[in-house]
Parts: C-alpha cells; sequence; structure tokens
C-alpha cells in the first residue's frame, strides 16, 4: 500500500493568497526556512495505477499534474482516480470536485451528512450533474463496518466518526450530526499495516484512540500550534476549538495525545495552517515535534506500506 501527499495545508494553503502574516510573508521572500504548500488531500494505491483520492482540495488540478502516476495516459481521456472519499464538506476539502467536472461520472463516498451539505447550504452535486449525469455518490456509514472500493485491491477502508464541525456555511453549524466530520482506519489486508487518517480532529475520543492505537502510522489534524494562534499572529480571534481542531501544544493537546501511542507508532501531522510555526524547520516549536518523533507532512511525501 502507498500513500502520496498531494496537499498538506490547511485552507488558503501556504503561504495564503491574501495573508501577510510572519510566516507567509517569510516564505514569499525567503528569509524562513519553510515550504509552499498546497491545500490538504492523500491518495492511496496499491498498484500504482488506480487510486483513492481523499478530498479535493481547490488545488487538486496542480496536484494531479505534479504526481505523474495519477495520470496512466492510457486513453484519449483518462484518469488513475477510482475514487474520491470526503472527510467533511469543508470548502478547502470539496471545492476540487468542480475542477474533476470533465471525469463525471466519478465514484465519490460521502456520509449523509456531507451529502446534504453539498446539496444545501454549498450545492456541488447539484451543480455538477450538468456533466455526463453528475456524481456517481456511494453513502459512508457510520457504524464503523469496514468497505473495499472497486478496482482498489487488498485495501480496507473504515469510516470513523470523529468530533468537530459542519463547515460555516452549513445551515447546521452549530448543530453538530454524527457524520459531519470523518476520520478513516485504512488497512493494508495483505501485510495488515495500516493508517489512521484524519486532517480535521477537534478531540482524541475512545474509539478514536481506539484506532490510533492499533494503526501503524497516524497522519491527522495539525491545524494550529496553540489554542489562541490566530489572534497571537493578529489575522483572527477564532480560537482552534471555535474551529473543530486540537491544537498541538497545551494540556491535552495533539503532541500529549500522541506522546501516548506505542513508540512503533509513525506519527505524522496534516492539515497545517499557514500561521503555524511548525512550518518553519528551523523554529523551536519544531525541534519540539523533532524530539517527539513527530513529522510534518509536506506536499509529495510518500509512504510505502510493503511489510
Amino acid at each position: 500500500m502507498k500513500i502520496q501527499v498531494l496537499g498538506s495545508a490547511a485552507g488558503g494553503g501556504f503561504p495564503q493568497w491574501n495573508c501577510n502574516c510572519s510566516n507567509c510573508h517569510g516564505v514569499r521572500d525567503g528569509s524562513i526556512n519553510a515550504k509552499a504548500r498546497t491545500q490538504s488531500s492523500i491518495a492511496v494505491s496499491t498498484d500504482d495505477k488506480r487510486w483513492v483520492v481523499f478530498n479535493t482540495s481547490p488545488d487538486i488540478r496542480a496536484q494531479l499534474e505534479s504526481f505523474p502516476a495519477i495520470q496512466p495516459k492510457s486513453g484519449k481521456r483518462d484518469t488513475g482516480i477510482a475514487a474520491i472519499i470526503l472527510a467533511d464538506s469543508q470548502i478547502d476539502h470539496t471545492t476540487g470536485l468542480l475542477m474533476l467536472r470533465e471525469g463525471c461520472p466519478l465514484p465519490v463516498y460521502a456520509s449523509e451528512m456531507v451529502q446534504e451539505d453539498l446539496t444545501t447550504g454549498f450545492p456541488i452535486f447539484s451543480i455538477l450533474k450538468s456533466w455526463n449525469g453528475g456524481l456517481d455518490i456511494h453513502t459512508l456509514g457510520t457504524d464503523e463496518t469496514p468497505f473495499t472500493i472497486p478496482n482498489i485491491e487488498g485495501v480496507e477502508f473504515t469510516a470513523v466518526p470523529i468530533d468537530g464541525k459542519a463547515p460555516p456555511y452549513s445551515p447546521h453549524r452549530n448543530d453538530p450530526h454524527v457524520g459531519d466530520n470523518l476520520g478513516f482506519y485504512i488497512r493494508d489486508m495483505a501485510t495488515n499495516q495500516s493508517v489512521f487518517y484524519s486532517p480535521g480532529l477537534a478531540a482524541v475520543t475512545g474509539h478514536v484512540r481506539a484506532y490510533m492505537e492499533k494503526s501503524t502510522c497516524v497522519m491527522v489534524d495539525g491545524t494550529f500550534w496553540s489554542e489562541d494562534e490566530m489572534s497571537v499572529m493578529g489575522v483572527g480571534t477564532k480560537k482552534a476549538s471555535d474551529m473543530g481542531h486540537l491544537p498541538q501544544s497545551g494540556e491535552n493537546g495533539m503532541l500529549e495525545q500522541l506522546a501516548t501511542l506505542p513508540e512503533s507508532t509513525r506519527k505524522i501531522l496534516i492539515h497545517i495552517n499557514n500561521t503555524n510555526p511548525i512550518l518553519i524547520e528551523d523554529s523551536a516549536e519544531r525541534k519540539v515535534l523533532d524530539d517527539a518523533n513527530v513529522e510534518v507532512a509536506y506536499d509529495g511525501m510518500s509512504l510505502v506500506f510493503d511489510e
């Protein structure tokens, strides 16, 4: 099983187009040691030909062009995308569907709540019906029953309900429902190696911890370093928890949660906001991660599970 990181930043990417915080300014002028990043998405395959893409960011076209394996070039019109799985209905995870309209009907897997958002508050599913009848939509259950995807051999997926928030545009933004946000347990059935993937995670609850503890690798929410990061950086007033994210630092933060996992577990942060100091590779915060054996995802990062 192979996982390719197509994008590793949070909404807006890094640098964010309209942001002049010290991070964004620094990466533009080269005064900080940091890499630019597109908005978060990963792809999973067992044959390097057919891929399941998790989330479709507004950067999806550039991400696909930068990853030749997902464009097999075997026909006049072709793609290596076998299916798309949506973790939520956030704009930065779904807008890319519009850029993939020429490929309709693409198979898309989403929970009932995500489907509701994408046919009401942000009606992408309805809009795309004008292209070859729209998307081939499959409903993800929230009972944690494993499922497989046609043409993706040897991989089992489990949708795991997690704490979080529906998008700001959602009719039930302040009325949480099961299925608003999902993490995914991805298991290679041949090797039994597995990944727990959750780019948004408001809390590590009991059932989420159980999946993390049995995973070979966890790739989880790295949005914010601190609860008040937006105000500290002078770009907003909302706290990390207001936006449905568990910050890395602080009591019961992500670093404390990751520290309790088995020593053999590979730990990777993804969906990193442009304000987060861990983007600076020689920052004090990055040193804390290095000492804790916690990695920071980057665009083009490849993970291979073959033993």
